[in-house]
């Protein structure tokens, strides 16, 4: 009898049970979102005190000047620094000695966070100095602003580590390098080697003039880094030119082969090359030749079908000169393609967050370099948030003669190797001057500045927020997953570019940071003594030639009499 009462006890109660449980999840969301609005003003207020900290990262990495495959000093600086906040590295991934992954937390969702370290040949400069005036002449230097990524990272990564500590909050955080993205020469290598295989999402951060993330096809092109070698004969090139078969003369004639070619390929590709080896003294017929061709294009089949024209351009050079060939595959990147899900949410941080305050002098600096380049825009920085990214139109469009094409693009970032095997997103953020040419050492001008600690921290900020919103909120990452199975991969299927068999090129850059390094280890930067790395150059901020700041203080007139 006694069990009985009991089974219509509990009958009776499971009507009540479920209706409150209905409730519940009601309840329940607007405790998270409470939870989370009040998470994300600590980690706000958190990463303004942590502000330094960005400053010395950004400007230590600005002072190393490191090129791809030989960042040594952020790698050991970078990989320290982590170790003693309590992450654990793996050093030397994918066969690359500067390449790490740090990891710290248990549990789902394992958050990859990354950013690019290297930096560009030639363009040493001077951070605030509006005209050219290199640290070490012929030197590299942080053209691009790569140099910042990391500092952004490692402050918004520290700042949610802490977070998740007080509140018992589970998930991991994983910090990686782009090693070598100059060259697309890592990150398709990360993914081959399975260090993405496990993780939930990912978010890349790249250096822009504006706060902002797109979602779908940014409009990346994919590429393929390709060094074709001719070897020939040598020979006495004035007594007896006619023992020597020349491999630079296979270059050159590659090189003309190709460039005659070029009007008969699909206007969407992008192709450049650089000879890096073009033999040893004018009287050696020379033996050994190299050139080093990029290759772009819009989708896999295309790049594919530009790769395989060079390897026949390349065949017809070496039977003209009777010399032999091989190519090395140097690096590779595809077109990319990135998450809506994520993308919707970060843009809602990034609308919080909006724009940092510009100084008067951070606007002088913009604007007298931006005169200096004779750059069309010369509006200084920008002070409107940019929208949402959208994807490029990518349909094609049907020519004369019958031949679809998608729209002209132009840059690569292997990142959308990473985007094509977990759902990614990239925060581009505001520490560079608009209207630049690029890959310049005018690009350097604001990377060790104001500006670039303004555009860290306000990137820092988004970052932050957008993780504890992917931590507390399941449905984010369950979104952004169906978007990348529906979606994303629905009729794209990810091909790599590189092979089992190739090997990353780690020898790339070894001589020039053998002669440079030894030159601007005399200016690498030390917080303990210098709060900025401006203050250790004895740079006043902003410099301007007379000239320049003349002109920026004339005043417009107003016409008439």
């Amino acid at each position: 009898m006694k069990d009985f009462i009991k089974i219509l006890v509990t009958v009776w109660l499971i009507p009540t049970l479920l209706l409150a449980q209905g409730k519940d999840p009601k309840a329940a969301t607007k405790r998270v979102d409470v939870q989370i609005e009040q998470l994300k003003k600590e980690a706000i207020a958190a990463i303004d005190q942590r502000k330094d900290q960005a400053q010395q990262i950004n400007d230590m990495l600005f002072s190393f000047a490191e090129l791809g495959f030989q960042e040594e000093e952020s790698f050991k600086y970078l990989t320290t620094l982590l170790e003693k906040e309590g992450f654990t590295i793996q050093r030397g991934i994918a066969g690359m000695p500067t390449a790490w992954i740090a990891t710290w937390g248990s549990g789902k969702p394992v958050i990859a966070i990354g950013s690019d370290v290297d930096c560009i040949p030639k363009a040493s400069q001077k951070p605030g100095v509006a005209y050219k005036d290199p640290i070490v002449e012929g030197a590299p230097g942080h053209g691009e602003g790569h140099n910042s990524g990391q500092a952004l990272n490692i402050v918004a990564a520290l700042t949610v580590k802490q977070l998740m500590e007080k509140n018992k909050l589970s998930g991991t955080l994983m910090l990686w390098p782009g090693v070598a993205e100059e060259l697309l020469g890592s990150k398709a290598f990360y993914v081959r080697d399975g260090y993405f295989k496990n993780v939930d999402a990912c978010i890349f951060t790249h250096v822009a003039d504006n706060l902002s993330v797109s979602y779908g096809d940014a409009g990346y092109n994919g590429m393929i880094s390709v060094k074709f070698s001719f070897e020939g004969q040598a020979a006495h090139a004035a007594a007896a030119p006619w023992r020597g078969r020349s491999a630079l003369d296979a270059v050159e004639l590659m090189n003309i082969g190709w460039n005659f070619r070029r009007e008969h390929l699909e206007l969407t590709q992008r192709s450049h090359y650089v000879i890096s080896d073009g033999g040893d003294q004018p009287n050696v017929v020379p033996s050994k030749a190299s050139v080093w061709y990029y290759f772009r294009e819009r989708s896999y089949p295309k790049i594919v079908k530009l790769f395989e024209t060079g390897i026949k351009v390349a065949e017809g050079a070496a039977l003209m000169t009777d010399t032999k060939f091989t190519y090395e595959i140097l690096g590779s990147a595809w077109p990319g393609h990135f998450n809506k899900p994520i993308a919707s949410v970060m843009y809602q941080n990034i609308k919080q967050i909006g724009l940092p305050t510009w100084s008067a002098d951070d606007q002088m600096l913009a604007k007298a370099t931006q005169k200096e380049l004779q750059s069309p825009k010369r509006t200084g920085l920008a002070v409107k948030l940019d929208s949402i990214g959208t994807p490029v139109a990518s349909g094609p469009t049907v020519m004369m003669g019958g031949q679809s094409m998608v729209p002209l693009t132009g840059g690569s970032d292997d990142i959308s190797d990473i985007s094509w095997v977990v759902p990614t997103v990239v925060l581009l953020y505001p520490s560079n001057i608009p209207g630049l040419p690029g890959h310049h050492w005018s690009d350097a001008i604001s990377m060790a500045t104001p500006i670039a600690h303004k555009g860290v921290v306000a990137g820092a900020k988004v970052e932050a927020m957008t993780l504890l919103d992917m931590l507390l909120k399941p449905e984010i990452i369950e979104q952004a997953k169906a978007y990348y199975k529906d979606e994303q991969t629905k009729e794209t299927k990810y091909t790599p570019l590189i092979s089992s068999k190739e090997i990353p090129a780690i020898y790339l850059n070894k001589k020039i940071m053998a002669e440079f390094k030894p030159k601007l280890e005399k200016f690498y930067y030390d917080p303990s003594k210098y709060k900025t790395y401006l203050e250790q150059l004895g740079i006043k901020y902003p410099t301007l030639r007379d000239d320049q700041r003349a002109d920026l203080e004339k005043k417009p007139t107003s016409g008439g009499k």
